[in-house]
């Protein structure tokens, strides 16, 4: 393949919306900063119709509006009918699935397989077959078409390969970052009684989408068990997804907590560092991550974390925070009672937290991304 023109780039930027999410954060962080980073290159910026537009105001970017959804059929099925991808050199997919009907070389952001190994951990129900069956012939079809997958973990990147162990030479690990605005913070008493809690009220706080990975109902059970014995510790859920809240309410009226589980839906950006900053502790027991951004959010934060034992959480945590067994009710109330109850030890995991959270840039995995790209377009051209 030989081009006289600059490198032509389509980066798959329908996450990016008003609903938050790690793939949205990710991909937003390399429309950030891509373009500077090439300016011999030129950028195909594929967005939805809610997103902000434009997306980047780079000279070397031009942007298409589409109207099929990034998980959705049509791009399932056959992206082109929703959008002209002639004259595309390359074409990365950040979300998992690779679309269908792509004709040129493609890289594939491949975050976890749970849709392969776990699908009960995703979604249950209905719907949950049916993403099921979206997301497994999606990922089954980036692992087998995808020029090269770049993954967000050492952790992911084994997943990966147990489903497709001859892959190994075509699968990267590229780090997930974290946002320049989260950091350190002082409480604000009035911020946080306009996001909806109590004044003055110490609190645990949970942040993920509401799927039965994210182990919710065993960090509630824990947190009855351990720091709820503490009339003054509260709970705070931040809920992306999921129509579970009304049984995890019921759960804490039955374990005596009731009035103390604070449910918040999706925040904006600045309320959610807020709550970082105010928290005694992040709980984050979840049973597989590709990478955990609240993790590092909340280690840039100042905030301590207390997370899983394994899967990606050891991986990306390091010595900065404490693990648990997320199978395990007693051993997450144990952690909460430790740390809840050693300031000592609140302060060194806020100090080993804000020094981890900076080995996570996202600059960097934009610049490991475009070396990627590069090496598939130059072996292409040769």
């Amino acid at each position: 393949m030989t081009v006289s023109r600059p490198w032509r780039i389509a980066l798959d930027c329908r996450y990016i919306g008003p609903r938050p999410s790690g793939i949205g954060e990710f991909v937003t962080a390399l429309v950030q900063h891509l373009p500077s980073l090439a300016p011999d290159c030129e950028f195909v910026l594929l967005r939805q119709s809610r997103a902000p537009a434009p997306l980047s105001r780079a000279a070397n970017v031009r942007e298409i509006e589409v109207a099929a959804a990034a998980n959705g059929p049509v791009t399932l099925l056959h992206l082109p009918l929703a959008v002209d991808l002639a004259g595309i050199d390359l074409f990365h997919a950040p979300a998992n699935i690779l679309p269908g009907g792509l004709t040129m070389p493609a890289v594939t952001t491949i975050h976890d397989v749970m849709w392969l190994t776990h699908p009960e951990w995703c979604n249950l129900g209905l719907w949950g077959r049916v993403e099921r069956a979206f997301y497994g012939h999606g990922i089954t079809r980036a692992l087998r078409r995808s020029v090269h997958i770049a993954t967000v973990s050492a952790a992911s990147r084994e997943a990966i390969l147990g489903q497709a162990p001859l892959l190994a030479e075509r699968v990267s690990v590229i780090p997930s970052g974290v946002a320049q605005d989260f950091i350190p913070g002082v409480r604000e008493e009035d911020a946080l009684q306009r996001i909806g809690l109590p004044v003055g009220r110490r609190f645990v706080l949970v942040v993920g989408q509401g799927a039965p990975y994210k182990n919710h109902e065993r960090a509630l059970r824990a947190f009855a068990l351990g720091s709820g014995v503490r009339g003054d510790m509260d709970l705070v859920m931040v809920r992306r997804r999921g129509s579970s809240g009304a049984r995890l309410e019921r759960l804490a009226r039955d374990l005596g907590i009731g009035e103390r589980l604070h449910l918040l839906p999706a925040l904006a950006r600045a309320d959610l560092v807020r709550l970082y900053a105010a928290a005694e502790v992040l709980l984050h027991p979840s049973l597989c991550e590709g990478f955990g951004n609240p993790v590092v959010e909340a280690m840039a934060c100042g905030c301590p974390v207390i997370t899983s034992d394994c899967s990606a959480m050891p991986e990306v945590a390091g010595e900065a925070a404490v693990l648990v067994d997320p199978h395990d009710v007693g051993d997450i109330a144990a952690a909460l009672m430790r740390v809840m109850g050693d300031t000592n030890l609140r302060m060194a995991l806020r100090q080993r937290g804000l020094a981890r959270a900076k080995v996570f840039d996202w600059r960097a995995c934009a610049e490991a991304y475009l070396a990627l790209y590069r090496r598939v377009l130059e072996a292409r051209a040769a």
